[in-house]
């Protein structure tokens, strides 16, 4: 299959890659040339210097950006250089609107737009295992699941167009609850003088295991944060929920809450830290004594 791929980012660039191993056609474009000369040269790629040149005659055309607007410019870019029928699957985490904007104007032109953000961060996408979650044309997604899946290890069909980021706003804010948890017992178990690699011996047998103690509670407990998804990318996340909330009436006091705890991380200046970094906040305050 004849691709496009637009946003060769620490994201971007491992799933393309991927797709390259298996033998399809990439042509990459990345805002900053020097990344997507890096990757060409190290993939085998072909760097394309514009957007229209990337999607020029493909069959799909993917695009893992930064925001709403960098989608908006993007996709309206790649449309006329498209091939007929071709499927535009969009990784970006937006909000639900924008998906369901470009899945109407890519219909327009008679093409077909998915909007199926990722979990699984960095290292997902390096290992080909990241969790997909898509809106759109169910037919459409299923001619291209096959594509997707060099660098997924599950592709779900969540609904119609803006189904997708929808789900990725409920994969944020139960990470978001999970992660202060967890940054409020790694500095219980601190402040009560309590040995924290025992703790976690001890507790991570049972119901308090999860993905988030598996992975981040002993670099939390020694106050490195350089780890997985940044704080800024995070805030820019539970902004896209709080937002949709307020429009459908969910009530997200904990969420709202974190949200706020991680701007006084990026006020620490650690908005590219990692999202563990939660408990840095709860470190940096004196115990009492």
């Amino acid at each position: 299959m004849k691709i496009g791929f637009a946003g060769l980012g620490v994201m971007g660039a491992p799933m393309a890659r991927h797709l390259i191993e298996a033998g399809h056609e990439v042509a990459g474009f990345n805002r900053s040339p020097a990344k997507a000369q890096a990757w060409a040269g190290t993939t085998g790629g072909r760097m394309a210097a514009t957007v229209e040149e990337a999607a020029a005659g493909a069959d799909l055309f993917i695009l893992c950006v930064g925001n709403d607007d960098d989608v908006r410019e993007v996709v309206t870019a790649a449309l006329p250089a498209l091939s007929a029928g071709a499927v535009v699957v969009d990784h970006t985490t937006t909000s639900a609107r924008v998906a369901r904007e470009m899945a109407e104007l890519t219909a327009g032109q008679g093409a077909f737009f998915i909007d199926a953000p990722v979990s699984g961060g960095q290292a997902g996408a390096e290992n080909g295992q990241l969790s997909v979650m898509a809106g759109g044309d169910a037919a459409a997604l299923a001619r291209v699941e096959p594509v997707l899946m060099h660098y997924a290890r599950a592709v779900k069909h969540m609904g119609p167009s803006g189904a997708g980021q929808l789900t990725k706003m409920v994969n944020q804010i139960a990470i978001a609850g999970v992660v202060q948890g967890l940054a409020e017992a790694v500095h219980f178990a601190q402040t009560a003088g309590l040995d924290a690699d025992a703790v976690y011996d001890a507790v991570s047998k049972g119901a308090a295991q999860s993905w988030q103690m598996d992975n981040r509670w002993a670099t939390a407990a020694e106050g490195r944060f350089d780890f997985g998804f940044a704080v800024d990318w995070m805030r820019k996340d539970l902004g896209l929920v709080l937002d949709e909330a307020r429009a459908n009436g969910a009530h997200l006091a904990v969420t709202a809450l974190v949200d706020q705890f991680y701007s006084e991380i990026q006020a620490m200046g650690g908005g590219r830290w990692d999202t563990s970094s939660l408990a840095a906040r709860l470190q940096a305050r004196p115990a009492r004594g």
